[in-house]
């Protein structure tokens, strides 16, 4: 079997920290699948990721067969089949996404045309360094020769905390929660849908009979989870979002089961939702038997939904427009 060459970024950070162990066990390509790890971190922390190094070395991983380490994109991307960006400045107590995006916006800059030199043509590229969506797009206006629909970014760590909230409410567990959809921007404007969603295959609100709750406390509770987070641990989220990572990539290469869906931003280009054609937006989407991913097309959006859902295109135009000069072709 051929090597599946993976190239991850913040590679002394605290969510690749809680990735890495994981992809060298075979949790994200299955137990079969011998992985090469190709890991970039900046000059300053290169130190740090050799004992990073070391320990996956110690660890005697069978499916591991190469690690890489690095300060230049151009030689961490190099051949790579999948890129997971991960590294990025973290969101810190009182910070805004908007915040962030000039002080990030220049790294994805870089690494999109890395990719686009070094990186096979049939490159995966998933970004979760925050603001993702954005840090997305910057990527891949930078990336010209590679297609759009190589790029994604992460929502399903938004879609694992709404499913985890809805069992709890209905007393049932998170493996029986199912079709719940973020729409939109990973920020406190993303649009958890429980509209759709169901517990046991029957509608959420067949099964959770509190609307108030549902229209307000739940969508407060996912939209402000991470803010959450960081203010109990002074830290962001880290070993969730990697959790969320293997989530999302098994999603992603593996057939949806039929009649199921999952929460992943990608190039928003001929959507079916009137949603502007140039953004990195979440929607619900399948993985077909052919490997295709394809977002979902005939959810019904009410006046709920609708009114919640422009709001966080609105956001993402605007982030757009505070980076346009990073965004090329």
């Amino acid at each position: 079997m051929n090597i599946k060459k993976v190239a991850i970024t913040g590679g002394a950070g605290h969510i690749t920290y809680s990735l890495l162990f994981r992809i060298a066990n075979g949790d994200l390509f299955g137990k079969n699948q011998p992985v090469s790890l190709h890991i970039l971190e900046i000059p300053e922390a290169l130190d740090a990721l050799k004992g990073v190094v070391m320990e996956l070395n110690d660890c005697c991983f069978k499916l591991l067969q190469e690690v890489k380490i690095s300060s230049d994109p151009m030689v961490a991307f190099e051949d790579v089949d999948w890129a997971i960006l991960v590294g990025a400045k973290p969101r810190g107590p009182n910070m805004e996404r908007k915040d962030l995006l000039s002080e990030n916006g220049k790294i994805f800059v870089e690494q999109g045309k890395a990719l686009n030199k070094v990186a096979k043509k049939s490159v995966q590229v998933f970004v979760i360094g925050n603001p993702c969506n954005t840090n997305c797009l910057i990527a891949m206006h930078n990336a010209p020769d590679l297609s759009k629909k190589q790029f994604f970014a992460m929502t399903k760590l938004d879609e694992n905390r709404a499913k985890f909230q809805l069992a709890q409410k209905a007393g049932k567990t998170s493996k029986e929660v199912s079709n719940v959809t973020i729409w939109g921007n990973h920020s406190s404007t993303q649009v958890p849908d429980f509209f759709h969603a169901k517990i046991n295959n029957i509608p959420v609100e067949d099964v959770i009979k509190d609307k108030a709750w549902l229209e307000k406390e739940f969508l407060q509770k996912i939209q402000k989870r991470g803010a959450e987070i960081i203010k109990a641990r002074g830290k962001s989220s880290a070993a969730s979002a990697a959790s969320a990572v293997i989530d999302s990539v098994q999603s992603m290469i593996n057939p949806t089961v039929f009649g199921d869906w999952y929460s992943l931003a990608l190039h928003s280009k001929d959507n079916p939702y009137h949603i502007d054609p140039d953004l990195i937006f979440s929607f619900p989407c399948i993985t077909s038997e052919s490997g295709k991913i394809s977002i979902v097309k005939d959810v019904k959006i009410n006046s709920f939904l609708e009114e919640k859902i422009k709001l966080t295109e609105k956001e993402l135009k605007e982030e757009r427009d505070m980076v346009s000069h990073l965004l090329k072709g």
